[in-house]
């Protein structure tokens, strides 16, 4: 196998100095890119968020009129707050055959291989076009990804085919869950502790409800539906985070807590949501039996797509043939690529790295993997060339 390019290097090295932790802009990042896309002639267009702080990137290089391949990466990473590295996160460091820094793994490593390449397109007559996308705030919802799939949604041409760089040690992903998450507030009355008959216990009726939603997750556990691709096979349900109470001798007044759904593509969240609805309204019935200005409200925090792709469609078929790959294979971890297929381009997920590695302390991609990655562009770049 052949050893990574040294622009590749060089511009992964230079990505991972842009702090762009999500809580951050990532409109540093997003401005170089742009830049070095001039300075070659690449016209960018950029999806501002609300704030203006954030940015998505979508570039074409080749024939504008044609359906492309879209290479699909998030320019934002998770925190290293509390986290012991060994060096500076957001100074790349190379040791030991492999590249240190906060998102070398997830994803600029991805997202610098495809800028190395640039010049390749480019000095090629592409039949089909190149599209990039880099997108704002995957890690906390997939927010950019969301705006980006509305762009997609109205695009004529639409990319053929997506290919979102997440880290799978270059194996093609052709599922994997979606997520939903929502925070349940309770409201109470509260009381002195003396008299809780005259109170409305927000923790207690919280309680009442994670146990209703514990009990979803066993029978999803126990009955199903499945698919053996996924671990674990089935839609998991979960409680994460509660808030509540004050003191002892108060009856709690509020209360809220954190719950999300994984689930399999075809499993329907709408339906067990609205089992959790029916449950929170009867609970509500008997609270403002009590106290008719008390009840259990709820927040939808973030959701991003789950990702079904067919064995024999071109997306999977061609993304095999670029990675060398004679299986596909099914993830319970989250992408932006979910959305993209719902807007009606087939998308498939492959890029470098293990997500294993993603999210901690001293997260590494391995040189390996980078000029495995770089081997798949060679032939995409062929593929692209004779159309």
């Amino acid at each position: 196998m052949k050893t990574p390019r040294q622009s590749t290097i060089d511009i992964l090295n230079r990505l991972i100095a842009f702090d762009t932790t999500s809580r951050y802009s990532n409109l540093e990042l997003i401005d170089w890119v742009v830049d070095f896309l001039a300075q070659r002639g690449v016209e960018c267009q950029l999806l501002h968020d609300e704030s203006g702080e954030k940015a998505n990137l979508w570039a074409t290089i080749g024939p504008k009129d044609v359906p492309g391949i879209m290479l699909s990466g998030h320019s934002d990473v998770v925190p290293v707050d509390g986290q012991d590295w060994s060096t500076d996160p957001f100074t790349m460091v190379e040791k030991d055959g492999k590249l240190f820094g906060r998102g070398t793994a997830d994803m600029k490593g991805f997202i610098a291989i495809c800028l190395s390449h640039v010049d390749d397109f480019l000095a090629q007559d592409l039949k089909v076009p190149v599209n990039l996308a880099i997108s704002y705030d995957e890690e906390v919802g997939c927010l950019g990804g969301r705006q980006l799939a509305e762009m997609l949604r109205g695009l004529d041409p639409k990319p053929r085919l997506c290919v979102v760089g997440e880290p799978t040690m270059m194996g093609v992903v052709t599922g994997h869950k979606g997520k939903v998450s929502y925070r349940a507030r309770i409201k109470g009355f509260e009381c002195h502790s003396s008299l809780t008959h005259q109170g409305v216990n927000a923790v207690e009726y919280a309680a009442e409800l994670i146990t209703g939603i514990r009990a979803l997750s066993r029978e999803k556990r126990d009955h199903g539906p499945y698919d053996e691709a996924f671990d674990p096979p089935y839609t998991s349900i979960h409680v994460g985070v509660v808030h509540g109470g004050t003191a002892l001798n108060i009856v709690p007044k509020d209360c809220h807590f954190d719950f999300e759904f994984r689930n399999l593509p075809a499993d329907d969240t709408g339906e067990i949501f609205g089992r959790i609805e029916a449950q929170a309204a009867a609970l509500t019935k008997e609270m403002q039996a009590i106290q008719p200005d008390t009840g259990i409200s709820f927040e939808q925090i973030s959701w991003f797509e789950g990702l079904e792709t067919a064995e024999d469609a071109e997306a999977t078929t061609l993304t095999k043939a670029f990675a060398q790959a004679n299986a596909s294979q099914k993830v319970s971890f989250g992408t932006e690529a979910g959305h993209y297929q719902g807007a009606g381009v087939p998308t498939v997920v492959c890029g470098p790295g293990d997500i294993g590695d993603a999210h901690k302390p001293d997260e590494y991609v391995g040189l390996k993997q980078i000029a495995a990655a770089e081997e798949f562009f060679d032939r995409m770049i062929d593929w692209a060339r004779r159309g």
